[in-house]
């Protein structure tokens, strides 16, 4: 383990006009709240060096480490579908790339570390909450096997900042396998920097989607990778019954990861029309929308590298097109698939898809809860006697008892034994997700009380997601309706 960070830059490399080199701004008196260990030392990191004085400075912005590349990368964006040509890492700066201990490249971007050429009039800094927010959320969904940036670490920095009251102010250490975002590409396609575009999907093919630089048709076969990744990333969401909040194409990376956790939650009673964040008035990014917004995006990446496609714009279009509707079927069988694992059904047979939309109907009209159901449902597989605690969750039981006798009989054709089918169901159906109310509480204690006891209780339950934790089993409790979250903010 290292003692500093191995830096191995590549994107600073790049020509200027990518990023601006920014170096962060010093903060006041900053404190350590906590590094992830495991994620330190999957990075080749020493965690007790992060720990230390030295470390907490950098993690804080407060010293530049030898070998880092301060910058802060450009890139445009459609916001709630309207296009913004310049936006730009506004409150992040990358300090740059190391190689972890499975040879992968990873970025460590220092997020809250003060204002940049692209702030357009904010502070560059970040808010206590937000910060605990995105450690706590992100570091879950990774637990849960959702690909996703990491959180290496959060610092206080003893300064306040203001949004809508006078908040504490933090820092967060992001991990990803880049920040390369949709809005990358749009950035340069909108300026007509053809080059621009080129030269930054041959650096993503390098870092991402190497087998695309083998291709017949190299740039074809990126934009089909992208497709496919985040399609495949969407149906997972969808599986947990996770709301990003905020799908602009600035904030969905082409890496295929999760990023940019603002105003993000978790469902607690099933309803697919449910949008927290706060910012989102009209349901643009609402759950049951997250796949048709995918493929929106997605189509505002095809748009950028149609010069890249074809000389022939006809011929790009066709290419693009044929892309793009590959997107449906990569969604539909990831989701199909995955719909199947969650009600313990491990072949494929005609109405099964049917069946698991009739559950969530049935779950919809009923307020059950989308975590509690699908996790109760595999103590039910042996037989009625394990119905009642899946019953209990809907108004009307009787909607599940009709829908029960189906799914019985669905699994009486399959060969695999009750036992067997409960420990996959477990396996694929989380007891712990970062309940939105109990994130709240969290944040709370932290900002009003300085106590980051939850926040650490917190991270120990959700670290192993599919685990029965008698000693937190009240963490996997729905919110009462006096401590339901009916919105959530991105902390900008």
């Amino acid at each position: 383990m290292t003692a500093q960070f191995p830096f191995d830059n590549t994107y600073a490399r790049l020509p200027e006009r990518f990023f601006t080199r920014t170096a962060p701004t010093p903060v006041a008196a900053p404190r350590l709240i906590r590094v992830n260990t495991p994620l330190a030392r999957q990075l080749g990191l020493d965690p007790d060096w992060l720990a230390s004085a030295e470390g907490v400075e950098v993690l804080s912005g407060r010293r530049v480490p030898e070998g880092a590349e301060p910058i802060a990368m450009a890139y445009a964006g459609h916001q709630f579908g309207g296009f913004s040509p310049q936006l730009g890492d506004g409150r992040a700066i990358l300090l740059g790339e190391v190689i972890d201990q499975g040879g992968a490249r990873r970025d460590i971007q220092l997020k809250g570390a003060g204002p940049t050429p692209f702030s357009r009039r904010g502070d560059g800094r970040a808010a206590l909450g937000p910060v605990l927010r995105e450690y706590i959320v992100s570091e879950a969904m990774a637990a849960l096997g959702v690909p996703t940036t990491r959180a290496l670490a959060a610092v206080t920095t003893g300064e306040r900042v203001r949004r809508e009251t006078i908040l504490p102010g933090a820092v967060l250490t992001r991990v990803a396998a880049s920040h390369i975002r949709v809005g990358t590409f749009e950035f340069f396609a909108r300026h007509g920097d053809v080059e621009g575009v080129r030269l930054l999907a041959d650096f993503v093919i390098a870092r991402h989607y190497p087998d695309a630089a083998h291709a017949e048709r190299p740039y074809r076969a990126l934009l089909g990778a992208v497709i496919g990744a985040q399609a495949r990333l969407i149906a997972q969401w969808m599986h947990l019954g996770f709301i990003h909040g905020v799908m602009n194409t600035d904030n969905m990376s082409v890496s295929g990861e999760t990023i940019d956790y603002g105003p993000c939650a978790f469902l607690d009673r099933y309803d697919p029309e449910a949008a927290f964040s706060a910012i989102d008035t009209q349901g643009r990014y609402a759950y049951r929308n997250q796949p048709a917004i995918g493929q929106w995006n997605l189509t505002r990446l095809a748009e950028c590298l149609l010069s890249l496609l074809s000389d022939d714009e006809d011929a790009a279009v066709a290419e693009a097109m044929e892309a793009l509707g590959g997107y449906a079927s990569f969604f539909e069988n990831a989701y199909e698939a995955g719909l199947r694992r969650k009600l313990g059904l491990f072949t494929e047979r005609e109405g099964d898809v049917e069946l698991g939309s009739d559950l969530l109907g049935a779950m919809a009209v009923n307020g059950a809860d989308f975590t509690l159901t699908f996790r109760r449902l595999s103590d039910a597989v042996s037989g009625p006697n394990g119905d009642e605690g899946v019953r209990a969750l809907f108004a009307d039981s009787s909607a599940f008892d009709g829908w029960a006798a189906r799914w019985r009989q669905r699994l009486g054709q399959e060969p695999m034994d009750a036992a067997a089918r409960r420990a996959a169901m477990r396996s694929v159906n989380p007891a712990f997700i970062p309940r939105n109310h109990r994130v709240e509480a969290v944040i709370q204690a932290a900002v009003e009380a300085d106590d980051f006891g939850p926040f650490e209780e917190m991270l120990t339950v959700l670290a192993h997601p599919f685990e029965d934790q008698p000693a937190f089993a009240y963490y996997a409790d729905p919110p009462q309706d006096s401590e339901r979250v009916y919105q959530t903010f991105c902390g900008t």
